[in-house]
C-alpha cells in the first residue's frame, strides 16, 4: 500500500492529531508514536488528549471522545484502546462530513472506540469508512509488529492524512454501517404507581475526583422531571444495594464536605458528586455499574 501524495488544495501546514489512548506513560509507546507522526508528518502538532484510560477499556476511550470532540478542532483523531490487535479486527479510517467544526478524520481499531465520536464531529452519519492496508516495511524499522498497530499502522495512517493524503489512498472503502459499536447504556424513567417518579441510568464515567458521570444527559432529567436544585432530597440506590439521600444542586460549592448531591456536569450529563470528597468512594462504585434516582 501507498501513501499517496497530498492532494491537490491539500492544506499547506500538517493539521493536528489528537491523540488517545490506554498505553499510559510508564512505558515508551506514546513517545515512540509521536516519533512516528513527526517523521510522518514534519511540524505536524500532536496534543495528547488521555493516555491513562483504564487497559483495554474501550468504552471508557469512547465516552472519553464522544466529550473531547465538540472543543477539538480541525484535524484528526488518533484513538487506541485496542485488545483485539493482532486478531482479525480492523483497522480502520474514518471521514465525517465537512459541516462540522472539529475534526475530520478518525482513525483507530474497529471496536466500537471510534463511531459515536466521529458521528458527533460531523453531526450526521459517517460519510466514508475504509479499512487500513497495513503500511509496507519501513527500511528503518524492519518489519511491521502484529502487536502495536498504534506504531505501525494506525500513526502511519493519521500521519498521512495530517500532510493532506486522500482517505481513499490508505485503504479500501467499507460500509461504515459494518462498523462495529457498542451496546449504548442503559437509560430509563417512569411514573410508579404511587407517583412517585424513578430515573434508572448506567454510569458511564468515574474521573479522578470521584465524580460519577450518568448515562443521563440534562435533556433526560428535564424529560424524567427530575427536580432542579433546591432543598429537597433525592433518593438514590446502587447496585451494591447501598442506599442513601442526596441534594439536587447546581455546583459542587453547593454541598458540605462529604455530602452527597446530583448536579449537571460540564459534559451535559447527571453526576452523582461529594462535596470536596469521592462519590465513587463513597458508594464503592465503578464505571459501568448502574444507579437508580427516585423522588
Amino acid at each position: 500500500m501507498s501513501e499517496g501524495h497530498a492532494a491537490p488544495g491539500a492544506p499547506s501546514s500538517p493539521r493536528t492529531v489528537f491523540f488517545l489512548s490506554d498505553y499510559g506513560t510508564q512505558d515508551e509507546f506514546v513517545g515512540v508514536v509521536h516519533a512516528v507522526l513527526a517523521a510522518g508528518a514534519p511540524g505536524v502538532t500532536v496534543i495528547d488528549l488521555a493516555h491513562q484510560i483504564a487497559v483495554f477499556d474501550i468504552r471508557a476511550g469512547a465516552f472519553m471522545l464522544a466529550r473531547a470532540v465538540p472543543y477539538l478542532g480541525p484535524g484528526v483523531v488518533l484513538a487506541v484502546v485496542d485488545p483485539g490487535v493482532g486478531s482479525g479486527r480492523r483497522g480502520v479510517g474514518l471521514e465525517v462530513g465537512p459541516g462540522g467544526p472539529g475534526p475530520r478524520f478518525f482513525v483507530g481499531p474497529d471496536n466500537g472506540l471510534l463511531v459515536d465520536a466521529a458521528e458527533l464531529a460531523g453531526a450526521a452519519p459517517i460519510a466514508r469508512a475504509i479499512e487500513l492496508a497495513t503500511p509496507p516495511d519501513r527500511p528503518d524499522a524492519g518489519t511491521p509488529s502484529v502487536t502495536f498497530d498504534g506504531r505501525d499502522v494506525f500513526a502511519p495512517a493519521a500521519a498521512a492524512l495530517a500532510r493532506g493524503v486522500p482517505l481513499g489512498a490508505l485503504g479500501h472503502s467499507i460500509d461504515a454501517a459494518s462498523l462495529q459499536r457498542l451496546p449504548p447504556p442503559l437509560v430509563e424513567h417512569a411514573k410508579l404507581g404511587n407517583g412517585r417518579r424513578t430515573l434508572r441510568a448506567d454510569v458511564v464515567w468515574v474521573d479522578r475526583f470521584g465524580n460519577l458521570e450518568l448515562a443521563a444527559t440534562s435533556a433526560v432529567a428535564r424529560e424524567a422531571h427530575v427536580p432542579g436544585p433546591g432543598p429537597g432530597a433525592l433518593d438514590l440506590t446502587v447496585g451494591n444495594g447501598h442506599a442513601c439521600a442526596l441534594r439536587r444542586v447546581e455546583t459542587f460549592a453547593d454541598l458540605a464536605r462529604g455530602e452527597l448531591g446530583l448536579l449537571v456536569d460540564a459534559s451535559g450529563h447527571l453526576a452523582v458528586v461529594a462535596g470536596q470528597a469521592s462519590a465513587a468512594e463513597a458508594l464503592a462504585v465503578k464505571a459501568g455499574e448502574r444507579v437508580t434516582l427516585t423522588w
